[in-house]
């Protein structure tokens, strides 16, 4: 990887010295803010496949694709004075993270928040090694980033069945932000029902559960009560550009 090119105004200080009266004033160059930008992107977690996530080059193919970038557009717009975070429900291949990191990168280009992004199977299991007799790590070196973050994008929730521990260190995890007004993003395949009716659609025979079934009462409840619920539709963009790319 190259390393970026050093500013030619402040020699990479971050500082210039100005004349203010007979006397030299230092005040921070211009290049200084973007390299705390640089610096938040490099603390984001974000993973690499995207990075290229943003607001503007999200494809709008449906009217639920249409309301949900509208939301994670006024989301960006009236941050920090925003009461509730967001919940992206919806199938595979919608551009859920899509929309959770491109508000999270908006966020740091604009507001220079901290933002940390997890993906629920690979938090829980970081979390589980720090049990290890070998690990160098505790669980509260693994937690720290994750409460500290001014948002959280928890991705892909439910994705590893509950047990009595998952749900309780999760809670845990989510009960801390909550009470500490920290604002958190989430993105979920599983659906929001426990209607039996409403458990004869076919997204709820593809997937099996519900997302009830796969987080547990009491943690829906307090995320419902943290969050707007954004539901997308539509047919699943990997497919579709899997499927573009055999064409000759």
């Amino acid at each position: 990887m190259s390393r970026p090119e050093v500013c030619p105004k402040c020699q990479g200080t971050g500082w210039l010295l100005e004349d203010a009266g007979g006397s030299q004033v230092a005040k921070r160059c211009s290049c200084f803010g973007d390299r705390v930008k640089r610096s938040l992107v490099d603390q984001s977690n974000i993973p690499q496949r995207y990075l290229g996530c943003s607001l503007e080059n999200f494809e709008v193919h449906n009217d639920s694709h249409r309301d949900a970038l509208k939301i994670s557009r006024q989301f960006v717009k009236n941050y920090p004075a925003q009461d509730v975070g967001l919940l992206f429900i919806g199938p595979c291949g919608v551009g859920k993270t899509h929309l959770a990191v491109a508000v999270i990168r908006e966020l740091i280009r604009t507001k220079d928040a901290v933002c940390v992004f997890y993906d629920f199977r690979d938090l829980i299991r970081e979390i589980q090694s720090t049990f290890t007799p070998e690990s160098t790590l505790t669980e509260s070196d693994v937690l720290a980033p994750v409460f500290s973050a001014e948002v959280l994008v928890l991705d892909e929730l439910g994705a590893k069945r509950t047990t009595a521990w998952v749900e309780e260190t999760v809670f845990y995890i989510i009960n801390h932000r909550y009470n500490h007004k920290k604002m958190t993003l989430f993105t979920t395949n599983y659906p929001d029902t426990d209607e039996e009716e409403d458990r004869r659609d076919s997204f709820y025979k593809k997937s099996g559960d519900s997302l009830i079934d796969r987080i547990g009462v009491r943690l829906r409840s307090r995320i419902y009560e943290m969050c707007k619920v954004v539901e997308i539709g539509g047919d699943d963009y990997r497919k579709m550009a899997k499927q573009a790319s055999y064409r000759f």
